[in-house]
């Protein structure tokens, strides 16, 4: 995130939800982002959507993780990319997951069913990718082997939050675009629901987002970012 738009687009979406996403573009990896005009912002790296998701959040958190069975807790649906990722994981695997995500302002069928994302992850990836997408909110769902999937319409600035997860995905638009989305009250909530010991990752790694990180009770570790990004972070909930 955190990229100047791209100059072509395929033909804009209209009418599916409140925030006009009407820009549907390949990033360098050829797998699909969302160009949200508002917010002059994309759902994820314009350098590669699946290479930053897979790095970020999969190999930096996901396979960081020893926990069996492993709750997840996503702040950012979105797409569904970190979800498809996870989930493809879990059927070469052992360990169930369980997989909760919030997401104020839901994408809507079509519109998902235009994402390319099964082009670059496996030959199951279709079936669990509409499973996921048409999965119904609020509820927790078989998906495939070992993945359970439960999405929540909400607004994690004013909603309660619940439950007890081993993983944190912190995937919501950049600090820049949505400040209130990157707050220690925010965080504060966050820390609520994570176990001790739980992990925390992130693209962002801005300065305030460090400090409020370890301000809420939360050991930083700066790693590596992926193409064009210096640092991600992870962060270990004391």
């Amino acid at each position: 995130m955190n990229h100047e738009p791209l100059t072509q687009y395929c033909e804009p979406f209209t009418n599916y939800n409140s925030l006009n996403l009407n820009k549907l573009i390949a990033t360098a990896d050829g797998s699909h982002t969302i160009y949200v005009p508002e917010l002059n912002e994309h759902y994820h790296s314009i350098h590669g959507a699946i290479q930053e998701s897979e790095y970020v959040y999969l190999k930096n958190g996901f396979d960081f993780c020893s926990s069996d069975p492993v709750h997840i807790f996503e702040v950012g649906f979105g797409t569904g990319l970190n979800a498809l990722l996870t989930a493809m994981r879990c059927i070469n695997g052992k360990r169930e997951v369980f997989y909760t995500s919030i997401e104020k302002y839901p994408l809507e069928e079509n519109v998902l069913g235009l994402l390319n994302y099964c082009q670059f992850t496996g030959k199951e990836s279709k079936k669990i990718f509409d499973s996921i997408s048409s999965s119904l909110w609020g509820e927790m769902k078989h998906i495939c082997k070992n993945f359970n999937l439960k999405k929540i319409k909400g607004d994690i600035i004013t909603d309660e939050l619940s439950g007890s997860f081993d993983l944190i995905y912190f995937d919501a638009f950049g600090p820049d675009k949505q400040p209130e989305m990157w707050t220690s009250a925010i965080f504060a909530k966050i820390n609520n629901i994570t176990k001790t010991n739980g992990i925390l990752v992130t693209y962002s790694a801005k300065g305030d987002v460090k400090r409020i990180l370890r301000s809420s009770g939360f050991d930083v570790n700066l790693l590596p970012g992926p193409p064009v990004k210096r640092h991600i972070i992870r962060a270990i909930k004391i």
